[in-house]
């Protein structure tokens, strides 16, 4: 057992706006209260306007380090992601977002910050350096991630290939990397919608893969690359989602 050390916060002393684009972010108890909140508010609408269901959580490692990763065709999805862990997981598993879409103006990064905790992932300026210290905080604190490789919302609802940036998280260590499938968000709330639909959404979980093995290179990064979407791929052909018509449109037939 490792001695207990303490340790004042990573970002202590940040300006507001600052702390909350911040790879080095930590909760405070007013976030803490906040988030706890806001996930019961939306695992109820999910699970209520959506009919969220899950199926797999046995394949969810016990505690953290991980990656959770997953398709990505909706705003939904990191939510859906965030609502089929277990209570004692989702408060140290974080959305890694995209910073020009969720971090962009001070009202959009503290929503993002204070409420979904996400940590911000500059598309545009995505260095070694961001991802080395995702890399440091996902082992050293440890913690979890929710990542969608693909890199942006898919505009058709098909799958886009994978990135090699998870590659560079997660090649020579042991963090499980755990491989998710989402269908229904993207008729529930596709790029182009303002406001979601009651369309029926499904999270299917997969077992997890390590890395342990692989150089931390562009070999290495690319087999994870290749093997990840493989297993994201391997889900959707076991998905039991039928599209269901809204109660609007049953009345419409009706009629």
């Amino acid at each position: 057992m490792k001695d207990w050390k303490l340790q004042p916060a990573r970002d202590l002393g940040l300006p507001a706006e600052q702390r909350w684009r911040s790879l080095h972010r930590e909760n405070g108890l007013l976030e803490t209260i906040t988030q706890g909140f806001w996930r019961v508010l939306t695992r109820g609408y999910l699970c209520t306007y959506h009919r969220l269901s899950v199926s797999g959580r046995e394949y969810l490692p016990a505690a953290p380090p991980m990656v959770l990763i997953a398709n990505h065709a909706s705003h939904l999805d990191a939510l859906c992601l965030a609502a089929s862990l277990p209570s004692a997981l989702r408060e140290r598993v974080l959305p890694v977002a995209a910073g020009d879409t969720f971090f962009e103006t001070p009202t959009q990064a503290a929503f993002s910050a204070f409420l979904l905790n996400a940590l911000p992932m500059w598309r545009k300026n995505c260095g070694r350096h961001a991802l080395d210290e995702l890399r440091r905080r996902l082992i050293d604190e440890p913690c979890g991630y929710i990542l969608f490789p693909e890199g942006t919302r898919s505009r058709d609802g098909e799958m886009l290939p994978f990135k090699a940036g998870l590659g560079m998280l997660v090649a020579g260590t042991a963090v499980p990397v755990v491989p998710c499938r989402i269908d229904g968000a993207f008729d529930a709330c596709p790029p182009h919608a303002r406001v979601p639909r009651p369309k029926r959404i499904q999270v299917r979980i997969g077992p997890h893969l390590e890395f342990a093995d692989l150089p931390q290179n562009r070999d290495g990064w690319e087999v994870v690359r290749a093997r990840c979407e493989e297993a994201v791929r391997a889900l959707a052909a076991q998905s039991t989602l039928i599209a269901q018509p809204t109660p609007q449109e049953t009345k419409r037939r009706g009629t």
